[in-house]
């Protein structure tokens, strides 16, 4: 068995000011690795510094992916172990598709699939044959639904992708984890108030009895960066989703 070591391990965690890659920086940090969290916005990289406790091994890094300026983010954090992307732009993608804006659905496009690319892109010559590139897909790819069509279809592309770079990038992996509905700020912006009386009415379908929470999404993460043996893989974490 392949042993990959957590412990002094550079991770840089894109999107890890919230949600599922705040979780993950925790985890990370608390298992001795040093974390770069990396996303758009200056506030939530402050935010997420005092988060995490102003953590001596945590550094951020201001930066859009989806943007070849991702090549910096490489470039400044020199050689680094495994890469995470759990960054998505969904804001106002989830519409019918008579109200569906073109500009909404690109920054889905750029956050979920042309970012992940830039950084295989620009990240991958950084990284050791014993590295990792892990994203994140969704259950929206197997069970869409209306409004859902722009997230389906990229959340599907950056699938495809997985399996290519996988080939590509060999020895490194590239997995992504497929989660299900999370309790995570985003669905502010796809439900609004109706945020807990949604993942309420579907906590009570999936056949774990509940949603998920940033924390099992970051043990899914955790197993994909410390398995040496799984790549080109789609790891579903979504309480059965796919099942009802």
């Amino acid at each position: 068995m392949t042993d990959i070591r957590i412990e002094g391990a550079k991770i840089v965690i894109v999107g890890g000011s919230s949600g599922m890659g705040l979780a993950l920086a925790r985890r990370l940090l608390g298992e001795g690795a040093a974390v770069t969290i990396a996303g758009r916005s200056e506030d939530k990289l402050t935010a997420a510094r005092r988060n995490l406790g102003e953590h001596p091994k945590l550094k951020t890094h201001a930066v859009d992916i989806s943007r070849e300026e991702v090549a910096a983010l490489f470039r400044t954090n020199g050689p680094v172990d495994h890469i995470v992307s759990t960054a998505a732009d969904i804001e106002g993608a989830y519409q019918l598709l008579p109200s569906i804006e073109l500009t909404a659905a690109q920054r889905v496009v750029e956050s979920k699939l042309y970012g992940p690319l830039l950084l295989a892109k620009y990240g991958a010559a950084h990284l050791p044959p014993s590295g990792s590139i892990t994203y994140t897909s969704g259950v929206a790819a197997y069970r869409p639904a209306a409004r859902g069509s722009v997230v389906a279809a990229v959340n599907a592309a950056l699938e495809g992708l997985v399996r290519a770079l996988a080939v590509e990038l060999a020895p490194i992996r590239i997995n992504a984890v497929s989660p299900g509905w999370v309790d995570t700020p985003i669905w502010s912006f796809v439900a609004g108030d109706a945020k807990q009386a949604t993942l309420n009415a579907m906590a009570q379908r999936l056949p774990a009895g509940r949603v998920g929470q940033p924390d099992d999404i970051a043990d899914a993460i955790r197993f994909l960066i410390g398995n040496g043996f799984t790549t080109g893989t789609i790891l579903h974490v979504e309480g059965g989703h796919r099942l009802v």
